[in-house]
């Protein structure tokens, strides 16, 4: 399946600040650049670099005070997402024999405080029969008590906050989803990407749990099409690969996302996903 992929961020800057931008398409065996451009107006020097063992492409770069500039970012990305039955993932792996790579995935990390949350999910969803049925149980769990809502969160917001208020955006109700998954010991992970037919057009977060030794996708806002994203990142959660950091005094006035389908006039057959879930892997 092949995508267009469009990102614009406008910064307006007041002191010398240095920027690290997370808007590039992930670059993995499954996912292939046919084409792209990044475009920084005012011309400004820029560094891209790709986190060690990772597959996570950073731009940094330095601008002066008083400057606005402008970002827009185009690809064309192949992705050859794999889809996987799910009678097939419903066996549990010993943490002994978790890959090495996947073993971050199962602690606690700054937004997802699993080890504060192992009662609750314990209670909630520990009686299911099998990790896959947890995660679903979870996601479904997730969507329909937390409530989607625009600007009640921010930076700082954990899952812990997230399950006491009952609110939040996409990086929310992946964090709480994350957290959950960890603390009944299954490996979760952050997920970030562009997504097709999202309303209205942004960056979105999800998520992906190890089951059966695939990495499997989940969207617990359930507002993206499971196989209609285009990777960015991935993380132990959105500390690691915000789409935008920076040191110095500077606010973003304009963004705008974009993420069609080739061609655009494509529809998207769903009905085989009853069975089969879905790994970006």
């Amino acid at each position: 399946m092949k995508y267009s992929i469009f990102s614009e961020l406008f910064y307006e800057v007041s002191s010398p600040t240095t920027f690290f931008l997370n808007v590039l398409a992930a670059k993995t065996s499954s996912q292939i650049i046919l084409q792209e451009s990044l475009i920084i107006t005012p011309e400004i020097p820029y560094e891209e670099f790709v986190l060690q063992n990772s597959d996570v492409r950073f731009i940094k770069l330095a601008v002066e005070k008083g400057v606005s500039f402008r970002v827009v970012y185009k690809a064309e990305v192949e992705v050859n997402y794999t889809t996987i039955a799910r009678k097939s993932l419903l066996g549990s792996i010993p943490f002994i024999a978790l890959p090495n790579e996947v073993q971050p995935y199962i602690s606690p990390s700054r937004y997802c405080e699993s080890d504060k949350l192992i009662a609750f999910a314990t209670e909630k969803f520990g009686d299911l029969a099998d990790n896959y049925s947890k995660v679903v149980a979870i996601t479904d769990w997730i969507f329909t008590t937390i409530k989607y809502k625009s600007g009640v969160s921010t930076g700082s917001t954990s899952a812990m906050d997230t399950l006491v208020s009952k609110e939040g955006v996409c990086k929310d109700f992946a964090h709480l989803a994350i957290a959950l998954c960890r603390a009944l010991d299954i490996p979760a992970r952050y997920f970030t990407g562009y997504a097709s037919h999202l309303s209205p057009p942004d960056f979105h977060a999800c998520f992906e749990a190890y089951l059966g030794g695939h990495w499997i996708f989940f969207d617990a806002t359930k507002l993206s099409r499971s196989a209609g994203l285009v990777k960015i990142a991935t993380a132990r959660d959105a500390s690691e690969i915000p789409v935008a950091s920076y040191y110095g005094d500077a606010v973003c006035t304009f963004m705008d996302v974009q993420c069609c389908p080739i061609p655009a006039d494509f529809t998207f057959s769903c009905s085989k996903f009853g069975e089969e879930a879905i790994s970006y892997d």
